[in-house]
């Protein structure tokens, strides 16, 4: 692990995205809330949550870190593509991305367990970070041009 004993406890953010491309079918029966395994975006939420509290688990040099709040929230980008934001934020000596990356990650895998009776097709796509606000290196923003 990276000794952060030094570094200043601070506020700390982080937004990560991952993206699910599914066919129609999937897409419909998430939209109609009709997945035989049941609420898949209250699934995937709870189960994305849980994994950022695990991160440090999952990681094998990850801090742990007293997370402050981790939220998840679903939008359709596009037809087919089901966008999943993971936040999550505490106050410590290292910055949370590797927490929401984990959080948007484990969400994504969840959607896909959810929906693959109806295709095996479903890509996740793009996990990525989006933003990241705190510590010594300050706030930071991927670029536009990453979707």
């Amino acid at each position: 692990m990276v000794d952060v004993g030094e570094k200043a406890v601070t506020a700390r953010y982080a937004h990560a995205r991952a993206l699910v491309r599914m066919p129609p079918a999937a897409e419909d029966a998430l939209r109609a809330a009709t997945v035989a395994k049941g609420d898949a975006f209250t699934t995937a939420q709870i189960a994305g949550i849980l994994a950022a509290k695990q991160t440090a688990t999952l990681i094998p040099l990850a801090h742990p870190l007293p997370l402050a709040n981790v939220e998840i929230a679903f939008a359709w980008s596009a037809r087919g593509v089901l966008q999943i934001d993971a936040t999550a934020s505490t106050s410590a000596q290292t910055g949370v991305e590797m927490e929401a990356m984990t959080a948007a990650s484990v969400a994504a895998l969840t959607i896909y367990d959810m929906t693959k009776s109806l295709e095996k097709g479903i890509a996740i796509e793009s996990i990525r970070l989006v933003e990241k606000r705190g510590g010594k290196s300050g706030t930071w923003h991927a670029p536009d041009d990453l979707g």
